[in-house]
């Protein structure tokens, strides 16, 4: 019988992964990862108490790990880093690359000598491709582009093959005390705090002065590292101009100027890309330099058309259409159909002619 460790959070898809995997004669073994100590904004003691009762219903064994350390030290201060140079990291997809999909594996193989590694991920995984999950509207493959692919035949995601709504009428029945749980968005550090807040603990923001695209001042924002590209308001405006909306232009990290416009239409929309740290998990540029794709410059985006250049160590995107917002340190998943290829870490945007 093969043993499969199930990643679990205590919540719907992760508990029902479980269920549906012992149903397929698995010997499955549940693990909960503790990830953060710094204070209890992830609520580390409710969600392990969840866990112990899902295994207890499902009579299997449950494993308990501390990553923090690992976490801290690779996810954390590199999402730290990236956000006071001005960028807009994606801590979710590096957990996944560097915690969920690396260390957990390994530990899972060698310490707990796991033949299989199954997550409540929304993506499907079948004859070596990354599908997209049947229930497009939750699909995960966003956050999975960068998983290691010489471990991807040991990973297993039962839920992609389910909608949401069908996981949710199976945890009425087998987990009852759960299955109206509401779903965690957002960053896990971060927790119900607000975003600024929490960040202003490790760097103090400072204020600094709001210009148009003219450079004309017309306010200050409240510190350069929380505001993203296309964020609309949230600055420091007089009344008389605030009247419109505001949108961020551009950072200027090394002299603390934000830029605004009041023209969505025309500066917030790029049709081109540089994108570095490429992650292939099937690689369609065997014999060809560019190819035709579609991709994803955030979850939950629509396709979009693009043409896609591979070099050594970077790629280039062409969009069909102009796209609104694109944000340096965000990834950028590229998709054939449904198939997820791979992905990279957005470094500049641009207008081709």
């Amino acid at each position: 019988m093969n043993k499969i460790i199930v990643c679990m959070s205590g919540g719907i898809d992760s508990s029902l992964c479980a269920f549906l995997l012992l149903q397929k004669g698995y010997k499955v073994e549940g693990l909960f990862m503790k990830n953060w100590e710094l204070n209890n904004v992830c609520t580390t003691h409710t969600e392990i108490a969840e866990v112990k009762y899902i295994c207890k219903k499902l009579k299997i064994v449950l494993h308990l790990v501390n990553f923090s350390v690992e976490y801290w030290r690779n996810v954390f201060k590199l999402t730290l880093q990236e956000f006071v140079s001005g960028k807009t990291p994606n801590p979710d997809s590096l957990c996944n690359k560097e915690i969920k999909f690396n260390l957990l594996m390994k530990y899972a193989f060698s310490i707990l000598k796991a033949d299989y590694i199954s997550t409540g991920h929304y993506v499907r995984f079948k004859n070596k491709f990354f599908f997209k999950s049947k229930d497009l509207n939750k699909d995960q493959s966003y956050y999975c582009f960068n998983i290691n692919k010489y471990f991807t035949h040991k990973l297993i995601f039962p839920i992609g093959h389910y909608k949401k709504i069908e996981i949710r009428r199976l945890a009425k029945f087998i987990f009852f005390k759960i299955y109206k749980k509401k779903e965690s968005f957002g960053i896990c550090f971060v927790g119900n705090n607000k975003f600024s807040s929490f960040f202003n603990t490790f760097f103090p923001y400072k204020n600094g002065k709001l210009l148009t695209k003219n450079n004309i001042i017309i306010g200050q924002h409240k510190g350069i590292a929380f505001y993203t590209k296309g964020q609309k308001n949230g600055f420091n405006i007089p009344i008389i101009l605030n009247q419109t909306h505001w949108y961020v232009l551009k950072k200027k990290i090394h002299t603390n100027i934000l830029y605004v416009t009041n023209q969505k239409n025309k500066f917030l929309y790029t049709n081109s890309l540089v994108a570095r740290q490429v992650n292939w998990l099937q690689n369609p540029f065997i014999t060809t330099k560019n190819f035709t794709l579609s991709a994803k410059i955030r979850y939950r985006q629509i396709d979009q058309p693009c043409i896609v250049y591979n070099f050594i160590s970077y790629i280039k995107v062409y969009f069909l259409y102009k796209q609104k917002s694109i944000t340096e340190g965000q990834s950028i998943v590229l998709y054939k159909n449904n198939i997820c290829l791979g992905g990279a870490i957005i470094k500049r945007t641009f207008n081709r002619k």
